[in-house]
């Protein structure tokens, strides 16, 4: 009977309703008017050349939408992602 509520690694439940309540086109992303000007500009840019979009990187405290925003812009450009975070990359 000794059952944990609290796990360190996400269920695929929970990954899949985290994925489900983030906005899916930068037209459903709301805030950050600059930031997803330029990135529909550069999206559009890349698509019309028939090219992949250069590197994006994103920095700053949790909870700016960072990770959010890397989703959708693999999903305007149609590919897949692999995200990773900086301490990730620092101790293998």
């Amino acid at each position: 009977m000794d059952q944990r509520i609290l796990q360190r690694e996400k269920t695929e439940e929970e990954t899949n309703l985290e994925q489900n309540l983030r906005p899916q086109t930068l037209f459903q992303y709301i805030g950050q008017e600059k930031v997803k000007a330029n990135l529909q500009i550069s999206i559009d840019a890349a698509k019309k050349r028939g090219e992949v979009l250069d590197h994006v990187i994103f920095y700053g405290p949790p909870g700016l939408g960072k990770t959010t925003l890397a989703h959708i812009i693999a999903r305007e450009m149609g590919v897949n992602i692999k995200a990773t975070s900086g301490p990730a990359i620092e101790h293998p």
